[in-house]
């Protein structure tokens, strides 16, 4: 990597750059003279893969350790890496600087697994769980403006049975990628401030609490309760007030209160207002007010932050359906999600987070459910902004720990989820049971307890689970079920949602599924993935208005523990590329609302071995194909089985035969005439068109970048996707080439590889070939060069291009370091790390999986 400045041994480098994309910090946006001061932690941590004994020790010697930013995973992985192939074990990070100002808290997103934070040397703070913040007071040790500090951080992602989620990695159906996974901050606050929920541990208390009563379109109540604690030895007066103001930055209600604090003492504040007319937010139009909340005393600011909130009622109505803002709802297609990522496992950039929402929505999902734990803060924040709604689930599958240290730690899990996301607009519901998970109804009723307690307002997010678990029928708000659920004799009286449908495997050992495709599986199989999850999602439209729709499982490839092939049901592979369902599910968008775009795509690529029924996906009424240059025309309907809200494939018979392609190509030296156009057409008009053609033979390289309209950002966390194409003379991706892509970045960037993975050179599959490049802490330009393996006279030839990755305008806090040489890895000096089972052994973990599956009643 190339340095980003002259090294100066001691030298504080807590700097602010120039701009950056709005990322809320412990629950709060930045603004303008806040009070607090927060730094961006994530730069200049030392690394250790492995046991360190000693290393919490200030003095001790990490000069050969790597020097990383977080998100960080502590292994890189190939893309194909499931069946316990990621390290499991301890690692270690230190953080070396120079404290910026007082009163100093260290706050982590997330760390995996268990862990153990020093600070210079002495223990701080033992955690268990790898989903919620990690909060450490730098004032307990004494910590003042200009000392120099050593953070260290022992993470141990090992299979451990005392806490959530505890199921054994190698029987579970996710991975627990290790390592400071998210972001970490360093935030300095005045003796008075706004407190966190989750440290304070109050029952519906801490922090900001925004909720709403009497909302209508014409007018809604808005509540705000703010706890503030005075940490000083004398009484304060202070002022507070919280500020409404619309998407234009107009200030609509301004509340004001006087606090008087007692020392080392909290108080809260209600307050509450009246928006007239208020824009209502919802997933089609997903509009955030802002709440400015700032404490004073005289004209000082002391602390504040900003909340976005969205102003929104709803209803469980029973055989009424789902009723948002006063009116019925449609059903609900939505999706669940993992937050691996190819090669870097869980440690996904806010960037990333912000993009997978929006592919998401792309793909037409109206709601996400967070299996199996609560996602990164960032991932909610664009869940608001973009408009989907949310189940945020306890951390839990297919396990209830026997130590009696396991359900306490579940249940405050629940708590403290609650806490963190309940100013989310986008919560619809709370999964507060394990997942797939046998328990007593006692925990059942006690985590129920818990979503009302901590959440006691009208519009609160409702509590979810399976019908068939205990405790659950009688008293939960929304329960887990299937199609044809409502029709029963005994159905339950609750709306009824399917968590994870489009599942159709053969047998939970095997995994052999309609459902599942690996992109470099080619057109044929991804077809057949697109019309099983077709046939899925029909079902979800079937409804006598108890039956709510359901959650695609699952829309990204991911890696697992339990089985040695990645799940190949996502609708995109690992790098966020598309496959052939992604564009059967985008055509379920309603082309006649704002916001949709009509849409038509050829799902034939006009090969030897393409089908001759051409299937497209269209959103709109009819669809005319034209093949051949006009040879042949034909209009087919998008025809609805279920209801208008689906849209079938259209299938063309016969539409693609390659001897009349050949005819045309080799006898009459007509190529360009082997064509399709697809028309789609809505009220007897043309609103969309494309055109497909056959591939030819492999010409050049092509290189894209997938920023989905957000910038590469200079912070040397950030990251995107580079895509290298192999493509004809006319621009067409040749799908059945066979290249590896050498990758070369010069300039502000720098390839995420370690020699191990397969990253670099990387094979072409499908017609393409991802490379993931990271961003250094510069802002500027950034080369990009790709090249075939194996040149030759009539090899594809190179591509070029060049990028640029804009200004991090937050504040570094950090003291650089010295990386050490690096030692070049091998993939045959790689080592397994992982625990080793007999085959009979592994055959009865399987059947405990199996089982498991069966009691809960997963078909499909």
């Amino acid at each position: 990597m190339k340095r980003l400045y002259t090294l100066l041994i001691g030298l504080l480098c807590c700097f602010s750059l120039q701009a950056m994309d709005e990322t809320s910090v412990a629950g709060l946006f930045p603004i303008a003279n806040q009070g607090r001061q927060v730094w961006n932690f994530n730069p200049e941590w030392r690394f250790h893969l492995g046991d360190a004994p000693g290393a919490e020790a200030v003095a001790y010697n990490d000069r050969n350790w790597e020097v990383v930013s977080t998100p960080h995973c502590v292994k890189l992985e190939p893309s194909e890496a499931s069946g316990c192939r990621n390290y499991q074990g301890v690692a270690w990070y230190r953080k070396h600087f120079v404290a910026p100002a007082n009163n100093l808290e260290v706050y982590f997103e997330a760390i995996m697994g268990k862990q153990w934070v020093y600070v210079n040397g002495k223990l701080a703070q033992e955690h268990f769980g790898g989903y919620l913040p990690i909060m450490i007071d730098l004032n307990r040790f004494g910590i003042k403006k200009g000392d120099k500090c050593v953070i260290a951080v022992k993470a141990d992602n090992s299979n451990d049975k005392t806490y959530p989620p505890g199921k054994p990695q190698y029987q579970l159906d996710f991975a627990y990628h290790g390592g400071i996974y998210r972001d970490v901050w360093l935030i300095a606050k005045n003796q008075v401030y706004i407190t966190n929920a989750i440290k304070r541990n109050q029952q519906a208390g801490g922090g900001i609490f925004v909720h709403y009563e009497h909302i209508s379109e014409q007018s809604a109540g808005v509540l705000v309760n703010t706890e503030l604690f005075n940490a000083g030895k004398a009484t304060k007066t202070v002022i507070l007030e919280n500020t409404i103001l619309d998407a234009a930055g107009k200030v609509i209600k301004k509340m004001t209160n006087k606090v008087v604090l007692q020392p080392n003492s909290a108080q809260t504040a209600y307050q509450q207002t009246t928006v007239k007319r208020p824009q209502l937010w919802s997933p089609e139009r997903p509009y955030l007010y802002r709440l400015v909340t700032r404490v004073k005393e005289g004209k000082q600011v002391l602390d504040g932050g900003m909340t976005k909130i969205g102003i929104r009622s709803f209803e469980f109505k029973g055989k009424e359906g789902f009723w948002l803002n006063g009116k019925r709802y449609r059903q609900f297609v939505g999706a669940n999600r993992h937050q691996d990522f190819a090669y870097v496992g869980n440690a996904v950039p806010n960037s990333q987070q912000w993009r997978d929402v929006l592919r998401l929505k792309n793909a037409g999902f109206n709601l996400i459910r967070t299996a199996h734990y609560p996602q990164d803060p960032s991932f909610m924040d664009a869940c608001d902004e973009l408009g989907i709604f949310i189940i945020v689930a306890t951390p839990g599958w297919q396990f209830f720990g026997k130590d009696p240290k396991f359900e306490p730690r579940v249940l405050q899990n629940t708590r403290d989820i609650i806490r963190r996301d309940r100013n989310h607009p986008c919560v619809l519901m709370w999964e507060p049971i394990l997942n797939e998970t046998p328990f007593k109804e006692d925990f059942s009723l006690k985590s129920l307890q818990i979503t009302k307690e901590e959440y006691p307002y009208p519009y609160r997010p409702v509590a979810a689970a399976d019908v068939h678990s205990k405790g659950v029928r009688d008293n939960y708000d929304v329960v887990y079920g299937w199609p044809g659920d409502d029709e029963k004799a005994d159905a339950p009286r609750q709306n009824i949602l399917t968590r994870e449908f489009g599942e159709n495997v053969d047998d939970w050992y095997a995994h052999n599924a309609l459902n599942r495709a690996s992109r470099s599986w080619g057109e044929q199989a991804m077809l057949t993935q697109a019309f099983s999850l077709a046939n899925s999602t029909s079902e979800m439209h079937r409804t006598t208005g108890l039956f709510l729709g359901g959650c695609l499982w699952h829309p990204f490839d991911h890696q697992r523990g339990y089985h040695p092939d990645p799940y190949f049901g996502g609708i995109y592979d690992a790098f966020r590329q598309t496959k052939y369902a992604y564009y059967m599910f985008a055509a379920q968008r309603n082309a006649r609302e704002a916001g949709n775009e009509p849409m038509v795509y050829i799902a034939n690529e006009m090969t030897q071995f393409s089908d001759s029924n051409v299937v497209i996906f269209s959103n709109c009424d009819s669809v005319r194909l034209t093949t051949f240059d006009g040879a042949h025309v034909t209009t087919l309907p998008v025809t609805h089985p279920v209801d208008k809200a689906y849209n079938a494939p259209v299938v063309f018979k016969h539409a693609w035969d390659f001897w009349e392609a050949r005819e045309l190509s080799y006898k009459q030296k007509s190529p360009h005439k082997v064509n399709m156009i697809a028309e789609g057409i809505i009220d007897g008009k043309v609103v969309c068109s494309t055109k497909k053609m056959p591939s030819r033979r492999s010409n050049h390289l092509r290189l894209y970048v997938d920023t989905m309209g957000k910038n590469l950002v200079a912070d040397g966390s950030d990251f995107v996707v580079v895509v290298a194409e192999v493509i004809d003379d006319s621009g067409h991706v040749r799908r059945p080439a066979k290249e590896y892509v050498r990758f070369t970045v010069t300039g502000e960037g720098e390839i995420i590889d370690d020699g191990t993975i397969n990253a670099n050179p990387r094979l072409v599959e499908w017609g393409s070939a991802p490379m993931l490049l990271r961003s250094t802490r510069k802002a500027g330009k950034i080369h990009i060069h790709a090249e075939v393996q194996f040149p030759g006279t009539n090899a594809p030839t190179p591509a070029d291009l060049d990028i640029e990755s804009v200004p991090y305008t937050g504040t570094f806090c950090m003291i650089p370091q010295q990386a050490p040489i690096k030692k070049v890895q091998t993939a045959a000096t790689m080592q397994y790390t992982g625990e080793q089972f007999t085959e009979e052994q592994k055959a009865q973990m399987l059947k405990e999986v199996q089982d498991q599956q069966a009691d809960f009643g997963i078909t499909k």
